[in-house]
Formats: structure tokens, C-alpha cells, sequence
């Protein structure tokens, strides 16, 4: 299975016009999450590379302004979703449970999940454990009574994400298949990719991708500028089929 790269670009609008006619390498799957604004566009002048929403109510309809269904995104070209991020869970007070409403209505839609999951710094001061006990612990209720296929997990220490200090290499290997074994005793499928996220760059991607239980890389900041994005879709496409 090729390593899947997930380009987040959050609320951020890219020059669009260095991003025609792009390309994404053999071996190596790709998704661009674009604001929802720019769908339309993004679709147009990037047609090799799949879209990604970056967040999903959980209802089809009805009076909840400011909200898009799942059925939305998949008529607007959508065929991933990001849920999750801790980003939402920070400054929108994002649940467990409202996470779990979500996958439900994406899936429900045919929509694949990007599910993220992680600890923040205060917990991984105390130790290994207790980040894998919280990590444990939003799988389990965010996945709860859910089997699919559709599921992929990104591992991203709220630590790591827009710092510049990734979490090492080992560690995000290590963190990435407990998630698996996690998500196997939950939902019990095999083969659901597991990918990191949290300062990811051209300049470490091998570092992770070399790793087998690393399945590829939620990727931010980087991921805005084409030519940064199109070198670690080169380097990860080694690790490929």
C-alpha cells in the first residue's frame, strides 16, 4: 500500500495558480484539504490530487448556520474528511462525542474519515502512558461502534503541531502502532493507515515514512507552497509500492 500524504491547509488561501497542472508522483497517495471556500477552484486546477473537507456537521439538514452537511461535501468533489484536529477541539471545544457524531455521518455519506488523535504537552510530561492512555481513550469513544474500512488515523501531539519540534521519529513509530493495535481491538479492520502529523517538513518526511508503522503525514504549514509539498510527495513515493 502506497504512504498517504494529507495536505491540511486550514485557513489559509494558497496562490492557487502555482498549484496548476501539479502533479503527484507514483507510490505515494495524496489529499489536499483546502477552506471550503476554494473548493470549486482547487478541484479545477489541481485534478490529480483527491479533496479533503476540513471538518463536517453531523446533521443532513436543518437550521444550523454556518454548518455543512456531510452530503454537502461529497456533492461540492469532497471524498475525505479531517475530524478532529485538535485545533477543533481547542478553540471550538470539540468533544469526543460530537467527533464521534461526525465519522458517523461522514461515513454515512461515503466519505473517508482522517480521525486525529493526541495528547497535549501536559500529559506527555507525565510520561509515555499517560499519552497513551489519552490516545486510548478518544479512539475508543470516538470510534465507538464504528467498522470501517474508511477509517485513517492521524497521530499528532498537540505539542508538535506548528512548533518546528516534531516528535521523534521513534516515537511517532512507536505512538502510530499503538494506534493500531488500538483501532484493530476496536473496530477490528485490518490494514487502517495510521499517519503522523506535527511539523512535518521536506527536510524530516524520510525520517518518518521510513517507518513501516507510519502509513504517511498530516502535513500544515508546509503543505502550502507547491514545490515544498511536491518534495515530500517525491521523497515519501520511495517508500511506496
Amino acid at each position: 500500500m502506497n504512504k498517504l500524504i494529507v495536505a491540511n491547509w486550514k485557513m489559509n488561501a494558497p496562490d492557487l495558480k502555482k498549484w496548476q497542472n501539479f502533479r503527484v508522483p507514483k507510490n505515494v497517495d495524496a489529499v489536499i484539504a483546502p477552506p471550503f471556500t476554494p473548493f470549486g477552484e482547487v478541484r479545477r486546477l489541481i485534478r490529480s490530487v483527491p479533496i479533503a473537507a476540513q471538518d463536517v456537521f453531523w446533521e443532513e439538514r436543518g437550521a444550523y448556520t454556518g454548518e455543512v452537511s456531510a452530503a454537502m461535501l461529497k456533492a461540492a468533489g469532497a471524498g475525505h474528511v479531517i475530524i478532529g484536529h485538535s485545533e477543533r477541539r481547542k478553540w471550538f471545544h470539540e468533544t469526543d462525542e460530537e467527533v464521534h457524531k461526525k465519522i458517523r455521518a461522514a461515513l454515512g455519506a461515503g466519505l473517508n474519515v482522517v480521525l486525529c488523535v493526541g495528547e497535549s504537552k501536559e500529559i506527555r510530561k507525565k510520561g509515555l502512558a499517560a499519552a497513551k492512555a489519552h490516545v486510548k481513550s478518544q479512539l475508543l469513544k470516538d470510534l465507538k461502534g464504528i467498522d470501517s474500512k474508511q477509517i485513517i488515523v492521524a497521530y499528532e501531539p498537540i505539542w508538535a503541531i506548528g512548533t518546528g519540534i516534531p516528535e521523534s521519529p521513534q516515537g511517532a513509530a512507536h505512538m502510530a502502532e499503538y494506534v493500531r493495535e488500538v483501532v484493530l481491538a476496536r473496530i477490528h479492520v485490518k490494514g487502517v493507515r495510521v499517519i503522523y502529523g506535527g511539523s512535518v517538513n521536506s527536510q524530516n518526511i524520510e525520517d518518518f515514512v521510513q517507518y513501516k508503522s507510519i502509513d504517511g503525514a498530516l502535513v500544515g504549514g508546509a503543505s502550502l507552497d507547491s514545490q515544498e509539498f511536491k518534495k515530500i510527495l517525491t521523497i515519501t513515493s520511495i517508500y511506496g509500492n
